[in-house]
């Protein structure tokens, strides 16, 4: 009987110990954070100046900041003219950048603001690492997530209101393991004002502080559930009053992505849809991020409002590993793991002690392995550092655009026009005829560009004034 009662004590796991409060080292995860400013601030430029922007978003959210800069409504005419960006996504935080917007008219001050963000979130990762797992495992934790394939992807794809997201995910979660309740709550309560759907993780960081805080301290648990509540009814707030408001067709646009009409059966039905898809990208976030044992934490309940309405969308993007939809989750899965480290670290199970000390230095071994793969392989492409011939030419056939012209564009020459343009979607049937047309079409003939411009405007015409390596700028006769 003593024998039965050994082993089921085996089997138990020691309380958690009380977090150091002191940080050890804790001048360590700032000059980290300056190299990965400096990474992420090289591939992001590097890639605007060889022409690689792989979407709209850049120069939507540039002509929003310009509008905010200006002390006008955030109007964002790629979206239709006069949009105001408020009725897409409710992002009033990018605000804050038309300071630094107003000194340095530049897509580039977005771009570098996104790097400094990022790497910011470093620091509360790094430093918590630090205090609950010793130096060396805390500096390799902050590299992991540093290097995570989910924020080298957002970096990789131009500039999102969710670079502000992550540094405050990140800081709300170092309070949470620190114990400081309080501070969680404060450092969370932002992320209503940067995207729509974060007032739902504003209240699984809430929901989670009062599971840690309840039997310590219980004012604070208390003041969490009103968090909680308050995060989930400003997210109401936002998706049924304040989008629709602004929006000129008085709606949320993105409901048809999880309606019937988006991809038949509901959100249930989409659920269903793309299992393999969804399967590998939770794989990619539990595995080569955590080694599965962020499982082991309360903290990852956090990334259930993100994955919830990505996987209920019948939008195939948001199920992959692609964009930039995955960075909100790093600094979760991270500190999920930190959190399970500290404690399975004092486990009376000797495989998962043993497992707990090594897995940093895999995870390491293995975010340098997937390295080749990631965006930070573009590191050794010479156009990352310098803009190739193609870039090049194609500074040369956009400069036949006027300042202050009337454009209208495709992806490609979007971002290096909206600083000096009033910029459109090409071919929006919302907009006349501009005055100017700039186009990327590769393998295109100046005779097959002015037949495109004509099915895309019937009632004007144009001629093409320059164009050279696929570019193309036509004028309205």
């Amino acid at each position: 009987m003593a024998t039965i009662e050994r082993d089921r004590a085996g089997e138990a796991e020691a309380p958690p110990a009380e977090p150091r409060r002191r940080l050890p080292g804790s001048r360590d995860p700032y000059p980290l954070a300056g190299v990965l400013f400096a990474l992420y601030t090289v591939l992001s430029v590097g890639r605007y100046r060889d022409l690689r922007t792989r979407s709209w978003d850049l120069g939507i959210f540039e002509q929003a900041v310009a509008s905010y800069a200006r002390l006008r409504e955030p109007v964002a005419d790629l979206k239709g003219p006069g949009f105001l960006i408020l009725g897409d996504h409710f992002s009033p935080v990018t605000a804050l950048l038309a300071p630094f917007y107003r000194v340095f008219p530049s897509p580039v001050t977005l771009l570098v603001a996104q790097a400094a963000l990022f790497a910011l979130a470093a620091v509360p990762v790094t430093r918590v690492g630090i205090a609950l797992l010793g130096r060396a495992r805390g500096l390799t934790v902050g590299v992991v997530f540093g290097l995570s394939w989910g924020v080298q992807q957002a970096v990789d794809f131009d500039f999102h209101e969710i670079c502000f997201a992550v540094p405050l995910i990140a800081l709300a979660l170092e309070a949470l393991l620190l114990g400081r309740w309080r501070a969680a709550l404060a450092w969370a309560l932002p992320l209503v004002l940067v995207k729509e759907d974060l007032g739902l993780t504003t209240a699984a960081i809430a929901l989670v502080v009062a599971l840690r805080s309840r039997d310590r301290d219980p004012g604070a648990a208390r003041a969490a559930c009103a968090v909680a509540v308050g995060g989930a009814a400003l997210c109401a707030l936002t998706l049924l009053v304040l989008i629709p408001a602004f929006n000129n067709a008085g709606d949320y646009d993105y409901w048809t992505k999880l309606s019937e009409e988006g991809g038949g059966g509901g959100p249930l039905g989409a659920l269903l849809d793309g299992i393999g898809e969804k399967a590998r990208t939770l794989l990619w976030l539990l595995l080569p991020t955590s080694g599965l044992l962020a499982l082991r934490s309360p903290l990852l309940l956090v990334a259930l409002p993100t994955l919830g309405w990505r996987f209920v969308s019948h939008e195939p993007h948001y199920w992959g590993t692609d964009f930039h939809y995955s960075a909100v989750l790093m600094p979760v899965v991270v500190l999920a793991l930190v959190d399970a480290l500290a404690n399975s670290g004092r486990s009376h199970r000797r495989w998962l002690r043993d497992y707990a000390r090594f897995l940093p230095a895999g995870l390491l071994g293995a975010t340098l392995a997937l390295s080749p793969s990631l965006p930070v392989a573009q590191l050794t492409e010479a156009e990352t550092w310098r803009p190739g011939e193609v870039a090049r030419e194609a500074e040369r056939v956009l400069a036949a655009v006027p300042d202050d012209a009337e454009v209208a564009a495709n992806v490609r020459p979007i971002a290096r026009l909206t600083g000096r343009c009033r910029v459109f979607w090409v071919g929006d049937p919302h907009v006349p005829a501009p005055d100017y047309l700039a186009y990327h079409g590769p393998g295109m003939s100046p005779t097959g560009m002015v037949e495109r411009a004509a099915q895309l405007y019937p009632e004007a015409e144009y001629a093409v004034v320059e164009h050279g390596a696929g570019y193309f700028v036509l004028r309205r006769e």
